[in-house]
Formats: structure tokens, sequence, C-alpha cells
């Protein structure tokens, strides 16, 4: 056996050197022992079996050439199944390794082509990735203005697609939309309808006095086609956002361009955001205004939420200079509304092409037309003319205010809550201190500066009553032909001699204690303003209360004028004498005097 293992392993170092062919065997590979070789024990009683003598090896293994090119074999049992094999690395061309197409006989060269190709590829994807991208950006920003849905308009929906009740009382000339079409209903369905090219707009009234509602009416009726709305905000981030959402813009956050130009630097601020959709909404008015016939138009609603700092400030001022551009090339038409003065203050200075429309309460007939259609509309109990008349004569021609009363169900009892809350409002805001500390010197100086201002309108209206009276007594008019009393109201300037001081006007407009028209004349800011201020200046003991309050002040202050000198040093039976010389100019020219004398001398 020894004999045949040897002459099997000089036979195969004899071959495999000079073969070129691979041979395999096509028996299967033996497992090996599960006990690592160990010889399985055998019983005591059985005999080991004679080994048989072992064949060659020639016999054993058969030779099998493989086909021209590398091959691999996977074995499955005891056959063989040939499947073609390109090792790694084998490259393209004949040979070992398979065939492919080549640029050059050069791996170098070969590998830059591709190398250049890749990038060319990916260069091109780039530019067409661009290309639609941009073109993208405009086609979503044209939809924003398309008719059909609006985010705000559909908030809002509820409202204005309410129908009115059908009622021969209440029939006349104008048409009725939910609560009663006002006379500048008209003006801004045109400026809605873009039908006012060249100008921009600037709604300016007190809060609740009906500026969103008109503008949502315009809307709902042409289904905003070609109108869009977003609301300021204090933080320019949140109206970054806002604006993106009205005008459909997602300030390149969406873009996948990151490998193929450098992204746009953010360090701006909100600022640089609302410059670039600016831009944007600029080029589709621009394609859009010959095909449509008439501009766009982008409404900027309470603009007064912005901060009168800096940078609120500037905010609107970047905002009027693209409804300057917009409104002389006539694309864009840009409509701002505001609750209190000082944005109409700040955008005056730069203002060229902009119209002012003044929103103020209702009339005392219109706002009894009003409220008597609000609470049938409302579904609630119908009240007589004098309860109407007498709640009219409480809250005014507010609408919010009469909105809240007609929907309850004690009309009186409502309007007095509305008038206890409107006190306590103002108490809370301008309420007299008596002997306030030195801490609160500041705030007392606004409100009693403030006291004196609505002191001097509750004259007005009580000399504005008389007056009334003395002409329904005199017989010149009777008292169904007088008209109803208007709120009164002082200018600016005199406002500025009453409370002496001139910064306290815009505190005031903010809290919604006063309101100022464009005539930069001074009211109430609604009748229960006045109501209640009437009530408190009418109470006994006001006028010294206000009288002692700034007679505080003005000691506080003259203590702080006040310097105190301090003496150290002083033994009992020590005399200090103090004298003041009214005098000390010729004094001290006395004594120059002397001093020039003993040079002499």
């Amino acid at each position: 056996m020894a004999s045949n293992t040897l002459i099997g392993r000089l036979a195969l170092a004899r071959t495999l050197p000079r073969r070129s062919p691979r041979y395999y065997s096509t028996t299967p590979p033996s497992r090996p022992n599960a006990n690592n070789g160990a010889k399985k024990p055998t019983h005591h009683h059985q005999v080991p079996a004679a080994k048989k003598p072992s064949a060659p090896l020639g016999s054993q293994t058969q030779p099998i050439p493989t086909p021209p090119g590398a091959r691999h074999e996977a074995h499955e049992g005891t056959s063989a199944l040939s499947v073609p094999y390109n090792p790694p690395g084998g490259g393209a061309g004949p040979g070992i390794g398979g065939t492919g197409f080549t640029f050059t006989n050069s791996p170098v060269l070969d590998a830059v082509i591709t190398t250049c190709i890749g990038l060319g590829a990916v260069f091109v994807g780039g530019i067409v990735y661009l290309k639609w991208y941009k073109a993208n950006v405009l086609d979503k920003i044209e939809l924003a203005f398309e008719a059909g849905y609006d985010p705000a308009l559909e908030l809002a929906k509820t409202h204005t697609a309410k129908k009115a009740v059908e009622d021969s009382e209440f029939e006349g000339d104008e048409p009725w939309t939910e609560h009663l079409r006002r006379k500048e209903q008209d003006i801004i369905d045109l400026i809605i309808q873009g039908e006012e090219p060249g100008h921009y707009f600037m709604l300016l009234g007190p809060k609740g006095s009906g500026k969103g509602t008109m503008i949502f009416d315009s809307m709902a009726a042409i289904q905003a086609d070609g109108v869009s709305m977003c609301e300021a905000h204090p933080d320019l981030e949140v109206f970054r956002l806002r604006l993106g959402k009205a005008l459909n813009y997602e300030f390149n956050e969406d873009t996948q361009t990151g490998l193929f130009q450098r992204r746009d630097p953010r360090e701006g601020g909100p600022a640089l955001d609302i410059e670039r959709a600016l831009n944007k909404l600029e080029k589709v008015a621009l394609r859009c205004a010959a095909r449509r016939g008439k501009p766009f138009v982008l409404i900027v609603n309470n603009i007064h939420f912005f901060q009168n700092d800096e940078d609120g400030r500037n905010m609107i001022l970047q905002l009027q200079q693209k409804a300057e551009a917009w409104a002389a090339s006539g694309i864009l038409t840009v409509v701002f509304s505001s609750d209190d003065f000082w944005p109409f203050h700040v955008m005056r200075k730069s203002a060229s092409r902009m119209h002012v429309l003044s929103v103020s309460d209702l009339k005392g007939s219109e706002a009894v037309q009003a409220l008597t259609r609000m609470r049938r509309d409302a579904n609630k109990k119908s009240a007589s003319p004098e309860e109407i008349r007498s709640i009219v004569d409480m809250v005014g021609g507010r609408l919010s205010y009469l909105n809240r009363a007609a929907k309850s169900k004690d009309m009186e009892s409502m309007a007095k809550h509305m008038l206890a809350v409107e006190k306590g409002w103002i108490l809370s805001r301008i309420g007299l201190i008596p002997d306030c500390d030195d801490d609160v010197m500041d705030e007392q100086k606004w409100s009693s500066c403030s006291w004196l201002l609505l002191g001097e309108f509750v004259k007005m209206r009580r000399a504005q009553e008389k007056e009334r009276e003395e002409a329904i007594a005199s017989g010149e008019v009777k008292s169904e032909d007088l008209e109803d009393l208007p709120l009164p109201a002082i200018s600016w300037y005199k406002c500025r001699q009453i409370m002496t001081r001139a910064d306290f006007m815009e505190d005031l407009d903010r809290a919604n204690i006063i309101s100022i028209d464009i005539n930069h004349d001074v009211r109430p800011d609604s009748m229960l303003t006045l109501q209640a201020a009437i009530e408190v200046v009418e109470e006994e003991g006001f006028e010294e209360l206000l009288n002692g309050v700034r007679d505080r002040i003005d000691e506080i202050e003259s203590l702080h004028r006040t310097r105190e000198l301090t003496f150290k040093d002083v033994d009992k039976g020590d005399m200090i004498r103090l004298s003041v010389d009214k005098g000390g100019a010729d004094l001290i020219a006395t004594i120059r005097g002397r001093n020039d004398d003993d040079d002499d001398d």
C-alpha cells in the first residue's frame, strides 16, 4: 500500500507543473470525522475488518479538461455544474476575466475617460434639475393665485358663505353680505378684483370695525382669483413662514441641489428670505400680467403686529418699496391693514402711490339696522326697537360688539358685561395709585396724563349733549330729526398740549384706549371706552385723586433733583455757617480785584 501511495504522489508532482488545463475530482469530498479523527471504539468480541488495499491515485481521479477561458465549477453531490467566472480585477478584454468594450489599450486612460463621462452625466443632470426646479417654483407660486383654494379664505369660509335672510323689511339699494354692506365695501371690491392698478392701499381703523370681514367678503365673491393673503407677526421668522405658505413657496428648503451648487447663505436672517420670495413673486406677476389683463393682489393683514423697533420698521419699509415698484408697473397691488396708527406714520414718509382708506364704526341708524338683522340671523328672540336703540347707545357701532350682543340671550346683560370688562381693562392699564412709590413714577405719569385726555373727552361729550338739549328746547330741531352724536375728537397737536407728553399717544393707541385717523384726529377707541371713561371720571373724588397723584409725582421729581450735604467730624457745640449768595459773580470779581491789588503791592 505504501508503494502505491508513493507512485501516486510522484505522478502528481510530475504532471502538475506541466499541464495548463485544470483537473477537478468528480468524487464528493470526504467528510471529517465527528470525533476529530479519533478511531471508533470496537467491541471486545468483534474482530477488526481487514483493510482493503487502496487503489492507485490515477485510478481514483480522472482529469477533465476545462473549456477555453476561466470557468468555475459548483458541485452538488457528484454532479459538476459549469458557471462562467469573472475574477475580481479581471477587467475587460479577451482572455481570462471575460470580454468587453475598451476605449484604449491603457487601463489608466480607460479609467480617466469613464470618470469624465460620469462627471459629465452628473453635471448635465444637475443643470436639467435646476432648470426644472426653478420653473416648478414659479409654477407653484402662480398656482397660489389661482381661483379656488386659499388658506385664509378656507378658514373664514364659515363666515363668508352664510346666506342672507330674505326679508323685505331690510331690502334696499345696497346688497346684503353678512352683516351690513358698508360704503367702503364697493371700493374694497374693486381693489380685490384688481380693478385699481397703479396704487397700493392701506386700511386703517380700530380693532373690530370690519376691515377683515369686508376683505373676506370680496375674496369669497371671486373665489380668491388672483388674490393671496398672509398675516403679520412680531417674529419675522414666523412671518417668513406665513408668507411662504401664502405664496406656496418653500424658500428652497425642498430642493435637492446640494450636490450641484452651494446653498444660499442663511446668515442674512428672515429679511433676506422674504426678499427672495418677493423677487420670485415679481417674476410670476410679470409673466401673468399680460395674460390676465389685471394685477395680482397681495394682502398683508395686521401689520401693526410688527414690532415698532428697527427690525419691524425695516420690514415695513421693505414691503413698501416692493409695493411702490409693483404699483408703478401695474403688475401687483399690495393691500396693508392696521389697527394702530404708527405703521401709517412710518409709511407716510416714503409713500407716493399709497391710498389710505379709513374704516370707522357704524353710525347709529346703520348700527340699529345691523343689530336687528344679526339678531334675526342668530335665531334669537326679536327685540323691540327701544331695546335695540338702548344697546346701540351703550356699545356704539362696533361690529364685533354688535355681533356679540346679538348672539346672546339677554342683550342688555351682555352690553353691561362688556362695559364692565372695558372699564376693568382701562383701570388695569392706566389706574391711578395714590401715594405711589418712586418705582412706579413713570407708569403713573402715563396714567395721569391719559386721564387728563380722557377727562377732556368726557367734557366734550357733555357739551355735545347740552347743545342738543338746548336745540330741542328752543324748537330749532325735533328730536327725531337729530343725528347721532359722533365720538368727540381732538387734534393730535392739541392732545400733546393736554397730556404735556407726546410719546404717550402711541402707548394709548396700542392699548386700544384711543384711535387715530389719517386726519390726525384722536378719538376714544369705541363708545364702550367713552362710557367707561364717563363712569370713572364722574365718580366722587376722582378730581382729588388725580390732583393728588400729580402732586405726588411732582414731590418725587423734586426729591430726585434735591442734593444732600453731609458734614462729618462735627462735635457738640460746633457751629456750621451756610450762606447762599445769589450775587456770586460780583463776589468773584471783588475777590479777583483784591488779589490784583495784593500783587501790585
